[in-house]
Parts: C-alpha cells; sequence; structure tokens
C-alpha cells in the first residue's frame, strides 16, 4: 500500500476546490457532492448553506500543538460551532464553502489530515483515551493505534471498500473504544497481546463482533487489517449499499463460525504472500516530574505516573465553548508534555498535568462542563447540521439537561443516556444503559417528532449487550419522562444504577404512560 505523508495529500485539493465552487454555484447536486467530499472529510449541512469539516485526530489523541492549529483556525475564521465526535474527531461547523479547502490545506500543514474522514474509506482510529496513563490499562495499546491509523492511510485508494472501515483498539476490559463490536477491534490482553474481533457494528442490523483470533502480537495487526480487506473484497455486498459493511458478511456466511474461516483464510493469504507487514512502532514513556501538589475532585483521575493528573472536562452534547477551547490552548502552550485526549464518549482528558497545572486547567472549563453523569450524556450532531437525520438529538439533550436542572434532582438520580438522531447509532443508542433513537409517533393520524427508548444495552468486554427497544415517545415528552424517572429514583434514596438494579421492569413501568401517550 502506497503511504502518503502529510503534504502529499495537498495534490488532491484543486478537484474539492472545483467540486465545492460548483455545489455552492448550484451547478452540483446535493447528492453528487456527498459522494465526492467524503473522500475529503468534509460534507455540505443540511439546507446546503454550509460545510462541516472533520479533523482526524488517531486515537483521540490532539497534541498541543494540533489544538493551537485549531484555536487559531477558530479566531482566524470565527468559527462558531465545534463538536467533540463519537470517533474521536474534531468537527468544524457552519463554514463558508469558500474556506473549507484552505482550513483543510492548512491543517495538512499543522499534521492533521481530513483525507477519509467520510465516505467509503477507513475512518479514524479509535483508541481507549486514556492509553498511557491510566492505571487500570493491561498495556499502553496507543502506539500500535497510531501505527494501524498510518497504514490504513494508505487504503484510502483502494478498490472495493465497505461503506465504513472502523478499526478500534481498547486497553480493558471496560472497552471504551468499542473495540469488541467494529469493523475490526484489538482487545488488549493482560499478556500484552490481542484478541481480534471482527465484522461488528451498531446502526440497521447490529452485531458484535467475532472473535477471530487470541492472543496476537501486537507487531502483527497490520496482517489482521489487510485480511479484513481482503475478506471483504471476497465477500462484502457491494450490490446494496444499505449492506455494504462488514457485519452483514456474518449472516451472507451462514454465521459466526463461517465467518471466523472466512476471515482466517484470507490470513493465511497474507501470511503466504511474503508481504513483510510488521511494524515497531517507538513506545514512549511519559518521564515529567511531579511538583509535589496533590489535587483531587470529581473531574480529577491520577495517572500511573506519580503525581501526574488527568482533567475531565465534558461539555454538554460534545459542543465545547469555543472561548473556553481557545483559552485552553493557550494555557497548555505553556505546558510541557501535555495532551488532549477525546473519548468516544465526547468527553475530552487533558492528560500529564502536574498539580499546579491541573488547578489551572479546572478552572478554565470549571463554567463548561458536565456536572453529573447524565450531564455527560452522548449525542449525535443531530438533524440540524446532519443531511441524514431524522431528529435534532443536540436539541432534545439540551431539553432534558435544562429540565433536569430545573427540578433539582439528586446528581446519581439518573443516568448517562446515549440520543441518536437517526437508525445509524452515532450517539451509540443501542449499547447504552439508556438509548434514544430519532423516530416518528403517529397523534391524531399525524407524524410527530418522536424518539424510540432503549434499555439495558452494556458496552462492557464480555458483557456485551444490545439495549432492548421499549418504544416511541414523543420528543416532546421526554424532558418529561426523565423528570419522572429521576423523581422516583430519588424517593428510593439509591442511585440510579442501584435502583434499576433492584427494580428491573420499573423503567418500563415509568416510561409505559409516555410510550403510551397519542
Amino acid at each position: 500500500m502506497e503511504i502518503r505523508n502529510d503534504q502529499d495529500w495537498k495534490q488532491d485539493l484543486p478537484a474539492f476546490r472545483e467540486k465545492t465552487a460548483a455545489f455552492y454555484a448550484g451547478e452540483l447536486s446535493k447528492d453528487a457532492y456527498k459522494g465526492f467530499s467524503g473522500l475529503y472529510g468534509s460534507y455540505a449541512q443540511k439546507g446546503g448553506k454550509a460545510s462541516m469539516l472533520r479533523l482526524r485526530m488517531t486515537g483521540g489523541c490532539v497534541s498541543k500543538e494540533k489544538l493551537k492549529f485549531i484555536a487559531d483556525t477558530i479566531r482566524k475564521y470565527e468559527v462558531k460551532k465545534a463538536h467533540f465526535t463519537t470517533c474521536q474527531t474534531i468537527q468544524l461547523h457552519d463554514l463558508d464553502g469558500s474556506i473549507v479547502a484552505d482550513i483543510m490545506e492548512q491543517a495538512m500543514d499543522a499534521g492533521i489530515i481530513t483525507m477519509g474522514g467520510g465516505g467509503d474509506f477507513p475512518r479514524n482510529v479509535t483508541c481507549s483515551p486514556l492509553s498511557g496513563v491510566e492505571k487500570d490499562e493491561y498495556f499502553d495499546v496507543l502506539p500500535w493505534a497510531k501505527a494501524a491509523g498510518e497504514y490504513l492511510m494508505g487504503f484510502i485508494r483502494a478498490e472495493k471498500m465497505p461503506r465504513k472501515l472502523k478499526v478500534a483498539f481498547s486497553s480493558s476490559p471496560s472497552n471504551l473504544s468499542h473495540a469488541t463490536y467494529r469493523d475490526l477491534g484489538f482487545a488488549a490482553r493482560p499478556d500484552g497481546s490481542f484478541d481480534v474481533y471482527s465484522a461488528g457494528g451498531l446502526g440497521n442490523n447490529p452485531r458484535f463482533g467475532v472473535l477471530v483470533a487470541e492472543a496476537v502480537k501486537p507487531e502483527d495487526i497490520c496482517y489482521y487489517i489487510k485480511a479484513m480487506w481482503l475478506t471483504f473484497r471476497a465477500y462484502g455486498n457491494y450490490e446494496n449499499r444499505g449492506k455494504a459493511r462488514s457485519r452483514y458478511m456474518q449472516e451472507s456466511l451462514g454465521g459466526a463460525e463461517n465467518y471466523k474461516k472466512a476471515y482466517l483464510k484470507k490470513l493465511e493469504e497474507v501470511y503466504d504472500s511474503g508481504e513483510d507487514l510488521k511494524i515497531h512502532p517507538v513506545l514512549q514513556t511519559i518521564e515529567k516530574a511531579e511538583d509535589g501538589i496533590t489535587v483531587s475532585g470529581e473531574r480529577v483521575l491520577e495517572q500511573k505516573q506519580p503525581g501526574l493528573y488527568s482533567v475531565i472536562w465534558h461539555p454538554v452534547g460534545g459542543q465545547p465553548d469555543l472561548t473556553v477551547l481557545c483559552k485552553l490552548s493557550d494555557a497548555l502552550q505553556e505546558m510541557d508534555g501535555v495532551e488532549m485526549r477525546l473519548a468516544p464518549d465526547e468527553t475530552a482528558y487533558i492528560i500529564n498535568l502536574t498539580g499546579e497545572e491541573t488547578k489551572k486547567v479546572l478552572a478554565i472549563t470549571e463554567n463548561n462542563t458536565a456536572k453529573t453523569e447524565f450531564e455527560a450524556s452522548v449525542s449525535c450532531i443531530g438533524a440540524s447540521v446532519c443531511q441524514v437525520g431524522v431528529r435534532d438529538s443536540q436539541a432534545l439533550l439540551q431539553a432534558c439537561v435544562k429540565a433536569v436542572r430545573e427540578a433539582d434532582l439528586p446528581k446519581n438520580a439518573l443516568p448517562k443516556i446515549h440520543i441518536s438522531g437517526c437508525p445509524s447509532s452515532c450517539g451509540t443508542h443501542q449499547t447504552g444503559v439508556m438509548g434514544f433513537r430519532g423516530a416518528a409517533k403517529k397523534v391524531d393520524g399525524k407524524a410527530e417528532s418522536a424518539f424510540l427508548l432503549f434499555l439495558n444495552g452494556c458496552d462492557v468486554q464480555g458483557k456485551e449487550k444490545m439495549g432492548e427497544e421499549l418504544g416511541a415517545i414523543l420528543e416532546s415528552q421526554i424532558p418529561d419522562f426523565l423528570v419522572t424517572l429521576g423523581k422516583t429514583v430519588a424517593e428510593a434514596g439509591e442511585s440510579f444504577a442501584e435502583w434499576n438494579a433492584k427494580n428491573p421492569q420499573g423503567v418500563k413501568e415509568t416510561a409505559a404512560p409516555f410510550i403510551g401517550v397519542e
């Protein structure tokens, strides 16, 4: 595979500039432009009056240098909206079509590539966000995730790719990156190797991945990536775009075991080809000295490195106040060895902080972060922006947070919820403890905005479970439903987790009147 450097991608930009100009001049249809622009990590937003740009951040790693580029871009172009995504990228929104290519080109100079950020291409490689600093991790998987991300960029021009190819790495059974149900996932083991899962994914026809290999040496992971590509080339469905995802191969090949056999056959072919795909990334150590200042708090995590901390920053809906983002960037430029990490639940972690630096970051982000687990809920960008969105998931989340705050519920009375504006499950509603998916509900014969309710999904490795679909609730009724549920839990004097475990029918009973509203 051809591996391009950052500057090589610039040769693709003239075509993007031409097509973008044609689209905004009305000379190119929405569908035609979408089919073209996804390659570049950009789409026209709903309404066709502005664009978004997706900045790839392998493993969710945002160095202070990359963050400075983002902050400088926000200031230079007066960007009004950004979004931390569930695939650990940063999206810039509401961009004038005339500046998208300029930002794209300048991003390349800063080491940020947007190519393949959308469309039928390998997407951003996801990874446990605290890899390398988390106390309970099996080992640091980030160097291997970064090497995989670089290798996958060589497939941007490959033939017969699935609609998306999502690759994930997890460092512990917490499985924050959902490695066990991506197109290809590498789940760390205590012995320093990986178990490999394949052909998983959320959305329509969701499937957990098939365990195709165990105890794989990290240096061999690219053999497994290439085998994934060859398997899809041989058995993927190209005739129906709705089924052009790896998870459908489990069904078409006659079940998980048959899929595993087919995949391992392709893996054997890769090894037999004689191609050397072994990788040897540089394994980095954090040698930053502590300053002797001890810090604690709900948003502070102690790292495995003595005296260093990570700060949790979760803007509601993954949409940061851009003044805060820029101020944070300015502060980090004065600190050594620090980095921002994006998580699949739209949380940002600022890592490798001394005690004094931790205090500064806490102060900067204090008024722009979730105060409870519920406020740290997950939401895709939603139908106000996304062309394929059915409902405005962001607006729903904001309405729910407002209602819950006004009700003054105990902070543990409600769980983190996951909201997707459409069946694509970008908000991972199917594996959250409580999830909502954009839908419609007939009231007096008229279709009204609604969301389907899902309950008791789980993403923990070894306990994976799809949530049970309970029925549709009118969008206007969901804040009331959550407040009612929260009050019920509060009256019991328990956390939601405790109450839900003791009352397995409790949420269903509380939801029933709302689901039945006509």
